[in-house]
């Protein structure tokens, strides 16, 4: 077995290759980008070499360098995961003349596989299925478009050397083909640098199922059963599952054995997919083979009780496979979410940011009628809190995997987990996932490659707005938040008033409402009034950015984290974004730039918080007015010196009134 290797990749998988290695007491080094010196995978290998720019064809790209790495450190052998350089044959070449062991398959399986018609023309000979199409080498507009009208529409045209859905149309007309056909040219030249294409006929509501391969160079090559990967977004999957709901144990044979008989035609090593569309009737055609580990392979980890980083190690160093056919079992259901900072209701537009409050679902909180369970929740991750999520690669945050003893079970946990998981700095699929978990199609497993466009309206609904009980939890959490002034209790944030109850308005907006929420100020407790609703909430406890209120004869709990003038609600596993607007923290903005802070409104002045030469930071308290019988903070609009305060306590002021002199 190899002693030391180096992982050419980043993010989640770079974190579960090492994470495998150390288990296994082999040691790893990390390469970075100049963009990822803090990354996570850098912090968990054992060491770290920096190979160029934020640039993935300047860093991450440069099989040239990784070389030069992995010989200057030691290490014996190269993972190159999955992306980048993991389906590079002239890597994997280089790798073996440079005498360090590819941990994946050989050069010449990568070639044969790589290109999608080539790869078409050896599994015809193999008798693997095949859908009707056309993948030679005749390019020609006329002659293409002839043998589209030969298939049959709709026709779905395909970049011989793409993935990951880049240049792909689906034509519906022959009158449409020319068209077609040139933008998928462009998309694939742009993308692979091969404008090559091949035409197959495009299935009607088809699913996405793949067999997960492993071979050693022993000649013993085995399938781990399968997973349905149909749901997915602009041809990237989004929900895998194993096994595929509605699997028969004779198709399920019937397609392992295509497989297997897929990785020999092409001499096959290691960890590979291949990949096969299937029609609703249970017939499948073979798609194509991914040469490397798949992001997805998690959930056949958890149905067959194995570590496929450490086969793929083992079969690398020349050893046989641990396991045979015969000795492959299923055991329950597992199902694995991407979480990708996007913005599903923008087209899944990719969102980037720093994370800055993230706290993840725990392997304790799964009692689905009986005791935890920590092997029926995972999550891979190459990113932590405080990280940032870049321009620069894939905006995956993490990868989250469930099991249950079966599918409904390992359901429930899914919704249960995404209903914990909180991200605040950056769009999120979370709440989507949590819709699409849930809908009706995907729990009933209707599946196909269309679900999340064919069920739209019910995945995308209209937003309900925030209701009394998420709007107190944001209330009560500013007012906590609001430190005493002083010893007077007239300056006091707790609201003390003789003879007389205080009242404050304030006012949270979302994207499509602005709520004005009236707070009146008890003994212990707040009346708390929105949107035609009045309560009493008192506060239960509050511990961090965790609260609990007992709001009428309810006990609402929450998590409300604070983003500068944007408060995050987290409740019963709905995530609400409030953008709290201080009118009198604002007003005077305009004014601020020129040196000077107005009052906005008559009022009183009832706490002066500066004094003459202080240096304050933007949002800090500087005074408090009352107008209308309601309070209201004057705060920095940014940061700067106090020059000279206008006012006293007591003193009255009128709209327009200069309140301090204040220079940035």
């Amino acid at each position: 077995m190899f002693s030391k290797i180096l992982i050419a990749n980043r993010g989640e998988i770079a974190c579960r290759v090492a994470a495998t290695a150390r288990r296994m007491g082999i040691k790893t080094v990390a390469v970075y980008s100049e963009a990822d010196a803090n990354a996570k995978h850098v912090a968990v290998c054992d060491e770290a070499v920096l190979i160029g720019p934020a640039a993935a064809k300047e860093s991450y790209l440069r099989a040239d360098k990784i070389i030069e790495v992995a010989l200057a450190t030691g290490a014996q052998a190269i993972h190159p995961g999955y992306g980048f350089l993991s389906e590079n044959s002239e890597f994997a070449n280089a790798c073996a003349k440079a005498g360090i062991a590819f941990i994946g398959p050989p050069a010449s399986a990568i070639e044969a596989m790589g290109s999608k018609s080539a790869a078409k023309s050896l599994m015809e000979k193999a008798n693997v299925p095949l859908v009707p199409g056309y993948h030679g080498d005749n390019q020609d507009p006329d002659f293409l478009q002839g043998e589209a009208d030969r298939i049959g529409y709709p026709v779905l045209l395909k970049a011989s050397a793409g993935g990951g859905g880049k240049g792909m149309r689906v034509i519906e007309k022959s009158a449409d083909f020319k068209d077609g056909l040139a933008s998928c040219k462009r998309e694939a030249i742009n993308s692979f640098g091969d404008d090559k294409v091949l035409a197959e006929k495009y299935l009607q509501r088809p699913r996405h199922i793949e067999i997960q391969v492993f071979a050693d160079t022993h000649g013993n090559c085995v399938y781990l059963f399968e997973r349905d990967c149909s749901v997915q977004r602009r041809h990237q999957k989004v929900l895998e599952e194993a096994p595929a709901p509605g699997m028969t144990a004779e198709r399920r044979a019937a397609m392992g054995e295509a497989a297997v008989a897929a990785a020999k035609a092409v001499g096959y090593v290691g960890a590979g997919t291949v990949e096969f569309i299937a029609n609703q009737d249970g017939s499948f055609y073979f798609m194509e083979m991914n040469t490397r580990l798949q992001v997805e392979h998690p959930v056949t980890e958890m149905i067959t009780g194995t570590d496929l980083v450490e086969w793929q190690l083992r079969v690398a160093a020349g050893e046989q496979l641990p396991l045979q056919q015969s000795q492959l079992q299923i055991h329950g259901h597992a199902i694995e979410a991407r979480v990708y900072a996007e913005n599903p209701e923008k087209g899944f537009l990719p969102s980037i940011g720093t994370l800055r409050h993230a706290r993840t679902p725990s392997a304790v909180n799964f009692e689905l009628g009986g005791a935890p369970d920590p092997a029926a929740f995972r999550i891979d991750s190459g990113v932590r809190e405080g990280d940032t999520i870049s321009p620069f690669y894939d905006p995956m945050i993490a990868k989250m995997i469930v099991w249950g003893k079966d599918r409904t079970e390992a359901l429930a946990r899914m919704a249960q987990a995404l209903a914990q998981y909180q991200i605040v700095g950056l769009n999120s699929n979370i709440a989507f996932l949590s819709r699409l978990i849930t809908s009706q199609a995907f729990s009933t497993a209707d599946l196909d490659t269309g679900l999340i466009e064919r069920n739209h309206a019910a995945l995308f609904p209209t937003p309900a707005p925030a209701n009394l009980a998420i709007l107190s939890l944001a209330a009560v959490s500013l007012l906590q938040s609001e430190k005493s002034i002083g010893a007077d209790p007239w300056q006091s944030s707790q609201g003390w008033r003789m003879n007389s109850y205080m009242q404050r308005g304030l006012q949270f907006a979302e994207e499509h409402q602005t709520h004005a929420v009236q707070v009146t100020y008890m003994q212990d407790a707040w009346i708390i009034a929105a949107n035609g609703e009045s309560e009493t909430v008192r506060l239960v406890s509050r511990s961090g950015e965790d609260v609990v209120l007992a709001i009428a004869q309810q006990t609402v709990k929450g998590t409300v984290v604070r983003d500068g003038e944007h408060f995050h609600v987290f409740s019963q596993g709905t995530h609400y974004d409030l953008h709290y607007n201080d009118v009198m923290a604002h007003a005077g903005e305009a004014e601020a730039e020129g040196g000077r802070l107005t009052a906005p409104m008559p009022g009183k002045i009832v706490a002066v918080v500066v004094k003459k030469g202080q240096e304050v930071k933007k949002g800090e308290a500087l005074l408090i007015m009352e107008a209308m019988k309601m309070e209201h903070t004057i705060s920095a609009p940014h940061d700067g010196v106090v020059e000279e305060v206008l006012y006293a306590v007591g003193d009255q002021v009128i709209e327009g009134a200069p309140l301090l002199n204040f220079k940035q």
